[in-house]
């Protein structure tokens, strides 16, 4: 709702929209517009809408950001949440910067998120075109009803002409607003210049005293006074029409209810309110939403890492974990709960929850709640997906079977992204025994008798237990551990840990036993590709009889011999 107060000559009355969402009605809207001798008064002529409409209007000039996307999914919310319609609409009269590729792009994005549109670019309805270079005809009508009625003027002025304009208002510390040279200019005058081919603007009549004041649904009361604006233009001299006309001549023609978008745009509702008013269009709702912060709180650029959906979706993110990240970006039901569907979103939703603050964008939380969406996933399709990853990627050389079967289970749990499947499967292949003995961490193990324990491990392998123990399985390998456990008196940490190192190569990582069975499995199955870095249980006893242990414990490097493991 709005209120646009000016001089006291003359004061008219709106109507309102009907509430929605609980929106308490404030009586109706009033305006007087007033400048020097002619008063100029407005009255609204189109009915209030009953239904709710909403729009997203991307600019195709570019990948769509993160936060156009919150801006589109809170649309996609409202609307959905309120029986209404989603309307998509591209801003294309940058002619320079819009791209068809773009467009294409910001409509693929949107369609992986889910946000499916009512009307809009390939979906017909009943106020298009959809792409504001379709519709200049349109701006074309209503820039010259406003110049006919006296809302707007023809300005000569030269770009020179301008620059000087703002020098002065510089030196006088007052805002760089148009001082109105063209604004009483006679008829005459304007009819000499146009006989010479002089290019003119379309300048809109700013009140010059006055004040509007919007109740933002997200922020409150927000209010400016109209001496600070000046008279702007809506149409350049090439025809083009300017941002602000286009917007609210399209969102009054398409009959949007609740302009919902980024705070940014706030400043940007004084002269689309004029607008409105001038051309006798009822006010919608607006409600701006905050924006999307770095950690360091400044605004997400690209500096500060991926920032596009189109950058997430190569990353492995799924869809539904970006539409439930974003949503949480600003919002929340009101409990503890923050895991969401888009059916669950669209029931919770509510614009009165929206924060004004500004949100961090956090890649960790977000990683954390892409993880949480991906185990949801029936166990099946998630199998499925990370053994065509190993296979696409090059580790396999089949994506399903009994060896992709047994490495998921024992490494689906540490799995936040798909791709992120592969870092899991190369390390448990691997065997960085070097980097490991000769680390901090190992000083401790070394000191425990350590080499001992490994004559003790290689001895077994050499006599054929430990891979006999591994062909009858878990519990197989369950009695030999146990068993050698004894026969060396430890158990428990100092039994398992030095098993872990000399085995795997490594201090941590998943279930040993499971982890030992599964590399016994890859070499008899043969699935693991030739460029994979996999290290044979063969090849790892060799590299244990290689190693100069008294080297280590005299903080001496490895034997060049072991170094390469």
């Amino acid at each position: 709702m709005a209120t646009l107060v000016g001089m006291p000559r003359m004061r008219l009355k709106f109507p309102s929209f009907s509430p929605f969402l609980g929106q308490s009605y404030r009586g109706p809207r009033t305006i007087s517009l007033f400048n020097k001798a002619r008063t100029f008064s407005v009255s609204a002529s189109s009915s209030p809408q009953d239904q709710v409409r909403v729009r997203f209007a991307p600019s195709p000039t570019g990948n769509l950001h993160v936060g156009g996307a919150r801006t589109a999914l809170f649309n996609y919310l409202f609307a959905r949440s309120n029986g209404g319609k989603f309307v998509l609409r591209i801003e294309d009269t940058d002619l320079e910067r819009s791209t068809k590729e773009s467009e294409e792009a910001v409509l693929q994005d949107l369609s992986w998120l889910g946000l499916d549109w009512d009307e809009g670019p390939s979906v017909d309805g009943d106020y298009g075109p959809y792409r504001q270079s379709e519709r200049n005809s349109l701006y074309k009508q209503y820039s010259e009803k406003l110049l006919e009625s006296g809302y707007v003027y023809r300005c000569f002025c030269t770009n020179e002409e301008l620059e000087k304009m703002k020098e002065i208002a510089k030196l006088k510390q007052l805002p760089p607003v148009y001082t109105g040279k063209w604004a009483s200019a006679t008829d005459k005058e304007v009819q000499e210049e146009l006989e010479k081919g002089t290019p003119y603007t379309y300048r809109f009549r700013v009140p010059k005293e006055g004040s509007l004041k919007i109740n933002d649904l997200i922020r409150g009361e927000v209010s400016w006074n109209l001496d600070t604006l000046g008279d702007f233009v809506i149409m350049r001299s090439n025809g083009q029409p300017v941002y602000n006309f286009c917007v609210t001549v399209d969102d009054a023609t398409m009959a949007i209810s609740h302009v919902i978008r980024a705070e940014e745009h706030l400043p940007n509702t004084l002269r689309q309110a004029l607008i409105y008013k001038a051309l006798g269009f009822p006010m919608p709702y607006f409600a701006h939403v905050s924006l999307i912060l770095a950690p360091d709180r400044s605004k997400l650029s690209k500096r500060h890492g991926a920032t596009s959906v189109g950058q997430f979706r190569e990353m492995g993110y799924l869809p539904q974990a970006m539409v439930n990240y974003l949503a949480l970006l600003g919002w929340g039901d009101g409990t503890d709960n923050e895991f969401f569907t888009l059916d669950q979103l669209v029931e919770k939703f509510s614009i009165g929850r929206v924060n004004k603050s500004g949100a961090i964008f956090d890649n960790t939380k977000l990683r954390w709640m892409n993880g949480q969406h991906l185990q949801a996933l029936p166990s099946e399709e998630l199998k499925k997906r990370v053994g065509e990853q190993w296979k696409s990627t090059g580790i396999l050389t089949e994506s399903e079977g009994s060896f992709v079967e047994d490495a998921f289970e024992l490494l689906k749990d540490g799995i936040y992204l798909v791709p992120e499947a592969d870092k899991g499967l190369s390390d448990l292949l691997s065997y960085p025994l070097h980097a490991t003995l000769t680390s901090p961490e190992a000083k401790p193990l070394l000191e425990d008798y350590l080499s001992e324990f490994s004559t003790s491990l290689v001895a077994a392998y050499d006599s054929g237990e430990i891979l006999a123990a591994l062909e009858e399985g878990h519990a197989g390998w369950k009695n030999w551990v146990k068993s050698f456990g004894k026969s060396l008196k430890r158990k428990g940490k100092s039994l398992f840990m030095p098993l872990r190192v000399l085995l795997t190569g490594k201090f941590h990582g998943p279930d040993m036993g499971a982890s030992v069975l599964l590399l016994h499995k890859a070499a008899k199955d043969g699935v693991v590709t030739p460029k994979t870095e996999f290290v044979l249980l063969d090849e790892r006893f060799n590299k244990l009889r290689q190693v100069d242990w008294e080297a280590l414990t005299k903080d001496q490097p490895l034997l060049e011999t072991a170094s390469t493991g």
